[in-house]
């Protein structure tokens, strides 16, 4: 166990010291284990959540071809024209890319929704900057309201055996997604002051035009099916990849046909992001590694006897630590680490584990909008700025990231305390 715990604890710190790298990091500490012998090699295919890899990479297979279409763009014109003045256009845009990303990875949401902004603020010679970073951070928000959203919720949903719809409504009562709508709403208070003096009339112009509306009906279609699936009894553990995979191999198909050329094929290995892949493959490797060693339930009985049996401490703890530590490290690897943590930790005190799951996601994903390298859609908004010739302060940053953050993991924190405990 010891051994185990060692090569653990220098992965994350490589992790943490080289970021660029950590993939690679991931899967050498993941080749490590093997070959010590940690994780016995026949043990590591059913170690890895092959359902959690499709999704991630059919999704955003299709959210390319979204992208491509122009329907983002198109979206976000026709709330430009319905939008006053640059208040209530940086407030409008930053829900809407919260809206978007409840569906549609973080990252792929900033290139979507920036661009538009960013055209938006150079006709009317405004700093970028602050609505950009709005965007962001309203992104990184929503992105835990739904199964598709963001990795951490695809990582807890598959964990906890949860489907689309559970994220709505669970076991009778209200679920994640209305929490986070709420911190959502408590969160654009904080914008509406701070661009409180930006009152310059604002129209979008020319609209764009959308290209193809097919990608448009895959991204609906992918969602419809994830929730038609879910209600399917006894449903093949590979459900929800599947169809995400096979309707963007649709998407590329059909382009490959109209185009007759295999291009898009290409296309579609490009898009999709094999760093983030080997990452969780090798994570996964690394947490069943460290799970049979007994490193978890270890870290589970500590977390018990810090707390003892005061389960709105250990609720507490597990929140605001999830919000200091994301606020620093990528979320992906913590929540993939802490949700076999947070199970043991209800199996020792005898409770259900969802009161803790939600504390964790919402810790876990929020945490992140403290710090400009805290989430990956604030690092993305910063290069685009960055691109663009503007430079971002740690205290631009913080100056929305921090207020932004605390309303919406205090809302969070009590809404599920309120409905969970």
């Amino acid at each position: 166990m010891h051994l185990a715990l060692g090569i653990f604890l220098v992965t994350y710190i490589l992790l943490l010291a080289f970021s660029k790298y950590r993939s690679y990091i991931a899967a050498a500490s993941a080749i490590l284990f093997v070959l010590l012998g940690i994780l016995p090699l026949e043990q590591v295919v059913g170690a890895i959540d092959w359902n959690v890899l499709l999704m991630i990479g059919g999704t955003m297979g299709t959210v390319a071809l979204f992208i491509e279409s122009g329907m983002p763009a198109l979206m976000a014109d026709v709330i430009m024209d319905h939008m006053p003045n640059i208040k209530w256009a940086a407030v409008a845009l930053s829900l809407f890319a919260g809206i978007i990303s409840a569906f549609v990875d973080n990252v792929a949401t900033v290139l979507m929704v920036a661009p538009v902004a960013m055209a938006l603020c150079k006709k009317l010679k405004v700093n970028p900057v602050p609505i950009i970073i709005a965007i962001a951070v309203s992104s990184n928000l929503q992105g835990a309201a739904t199964l598709v959203g963001d990795t951490t919720s695809i990582l807890l949903g598959n964990y906890a055996g949860m489907t689309f719809l559970d994220f709505f409504f669970f076991r009778g009562r209200p679920g994640i997604f209305w929490v986070v709508e709420i911190g959502a709403v408590a969160s654009a208070c904080v914008l509406l002051f701070y661009f409180r003096h930006e009152t310059q009339p604002v129209s979008a112009g020319s609209r764009t035009v959308v290209k193809d509306y097919v990608p448009t009906i895959l991204l609906c279609g992918t969602v419809a099916l994830l929730i038609l699936a879910s209600f399917l009894p006894h449903r093949p553990a590979l459900t929800n990849g599947i169809i995400c995979m096979s309707l963007a191999i649709l998407g590329f198909l059909r382009k490959a046909v109209q185009t007759r050329s295999a291009a898009p094929f290409g296309q579609l290995v490009r898009e999709i992001d094999w760093q983030t892949l080997l990452l969780l493959a090798s994570l996964f490797v690394i947490i069943g590694g460290i799970e049979s060693a007994g490193v978890i339930d270890a870290i589970s009985q500590l977390f018990v006897r810090l707390a003892g049996d005061n389960l709105f401490l250990i609720y507490s703890l597990i929140v605001w630590a999830s919000v200091l530590f994301s606020a620093f490290i990528d979320n992906i690897p913590y929540v993939a680490t802490m949700l076999p943590v947070v199970q043991g930790i209800s199996g020792l005190m005898g409770v259900e584990p969802y009161l803790l799951y939600f504390g964790l996601l919402v810790g876990a994903t929020l945490g992140g909008n403290l710090t400009p390298i805290g989430a990956s859609a604030n690092i993305t908004g910063i290069g685009i700025l960055r691109k663009a010739g503007y430079t971002v302060t740690n205290r631009d940053f913080m100056r929305i990231g921090l207020p932004f953050s605390i309303i919406a993991v205090l809302t969070g924190y009590i809404l599920i305390w309120v409905v969970w405990h």
